[in-house]
């Protein structure tokens, strides 16, 4: 007994390795093609000790159940994260970089920096990040360097454009024409549109998977839906039903869900992306507008922040109960500011920064941020307002962070964080 009561330490939990990580930064290694080198998948698709499930014909990339085969057999050779001694990371390392002596593919990388920097890019800080730029009442669209503020593009010969939004190699650009009722797919080296997608009605926005596997477009003609495009075949393979017509698609952050706004019906539609089939919706009593997410330490959705129609402010709906439970409003207009016109949205457009902590809030003549408050789940407090000037339009936000390709960026103001 005496020695029962003694408790040994418990031994540290080893950390694991996440599929949904492997899935989206590291699996496009296998695929990418670097000067000199063979492709892993050329290799490691065939007679290899450590081996990933061959390509389909004609196929760019694997499906869910292909890619967790290869995660199975890649996390037998990886060790846990932090290790740099990872079979995964030395056998393709230049052997004065601390690499293996030899590696039947060759030597793929010249430092350990090269090999953990092409995680997710497969070129590392060679990626341009690229504002798009929609034009509804034109014909084109504007790519803009953030950096230097200039326009280095133009996408022509797309009327009454939309939605936009990058694939996560860079490769590709798709675009919601309103004109044809089609997705255009934009090769981003040369800004020429290389195919138009036809859907199933009359477009709004659209939202690219995580993966890059599939866009998935509004569709805000009734009875709506969205649309689900797959990017290896190029082709429309269903539409998902929804309670209204559709106008804001998003994926979440961890890329399992789409969440759907019906402006209309006002609704929030969520679709599971394994199934693509309607998870569970919840009834507004405004029509649904933009909306971002929160995410709970283990990458899972927490929140979705909801604005709705003429409401100055926006709703806060748990994901794991489906229910709002709080609703925020802007504070009322400083003397001298003008309401909106009617019919116009008084906040509308959103977005959670990249670390997580700030909204930032379009209101009709400010942006305010707000931020979660540390130790209250439930509550949320508004931080400073950024004053944009006087204009017509009450202005719109939306933001990609993280985005290695050309972020889908639609954007009409923006807050300077560093100087709020």
């Amino acid at each position: 007994m005496g020695a029962l009561g003694q408790q040994q330490p418990a031994a540290p939990a080893r950390p694991s390795l996440d599929y949904e990580y492997f899935k989206t930064k590291v699996e496009p290694i296998f695929l990418k093609k670097r000067p000199g080198h063979a492709r892993c998948i050329s290799c490691h698709g065939q007679g290899t000790p450590m081996r990933l499930q061959p390509l389909d014909p004609g196929a760019t990339t694997w499906t869910d159940e292909e890619s967790r085969m290869n995660f199975d057999a890649v996390r037998r050779v990886a060790a846990v994260p932090g290790n740099v001694k990872s079979k995964l990371l030395v056998h393709p390392l230049a052997e004065d970089a601390g690499g293996d002596f030899f590696h039947n593919g060759g030597k793929h990388f010249a430092s350990q920096l090269g090999t953990l920097c092409l995680s997710a890019a497969g070129e590392g800080t060679n990626k341009k990040v690229r504002i798009l730029q929609t034009n509804s009442a034109g014909d084109n669209v504007h790519v803009i360097d953030p950096a230097t503020n200039k326009v280095v593009g133009v996408i022509e010969g797309i009327e009454v454009n939309h939605g936009v939004g990058g694939s996560p190699d860079g490769s590709r650009i798709y675009i919601s024409d309103e004109a044809m009722s089609t997705l255009d797919v934009v090769d981003a080296k040369t800004l020429k549109v290389t195919k138009r997608i036809p859907l199933s009605g009359h477009p709004n926005n659209i939202a690219v998977g995580k993966d890059g596997r599939r866009v998935y477009v509004a569709i805000i003609q009734e009875p709506g839906g969205v649309d689900v495009i797959d990017t290896a075949t190029l082709t429309r393979v269903k539409t998902v039903p929804t309670k209204g017509s559709i106008h804001n698609p998003y994926v979440t952050p961890d890329g399992k869900y789409v969440v759907a706004g019906s402006i209309v019906g006002k609704t929030v539609n969520v679709i599971d992306t394994q199934t693509e089939e309607p998870a569970w919706y919840l009834q507004e009593d405004l029509g649904v507008r933009p909306m971002a997410f929160a995410s709970n330490p283990d990458g899972s959705t927490k929140w979705i922040f909801v604005q709705m129609s003429g409401l100055n402010g926006f709703a806060v709906v748990d994901f794991a109960t489906h229910k709002e439970v709080q609703r925020i409003k802007n504070p009322p207009l400083p003397a001298g500011k003008k309401e909106v016109p009617e019919g116009s949205d008084p906040s509308h457009g959103m977005a959670v920064t990249s670390d997580g902590k700030t909204l930032v809030v379009c209101d009709a003549r400010r942006q305010d941020r707000v931020r979660r408050q540390p130790g209250d789940q439930r509550r949320l407090r508004r931080g400073r307002e950024v004053d944009e000037g006087d204009r017509e339009d009450p202005g719109r936000l939306r933001a990609e962070a993280q985005h290695h390709g050309p972020p889908a960026v639609g954007i009409c103001g923006l807050v300077d964080c560093e100087r709020c």
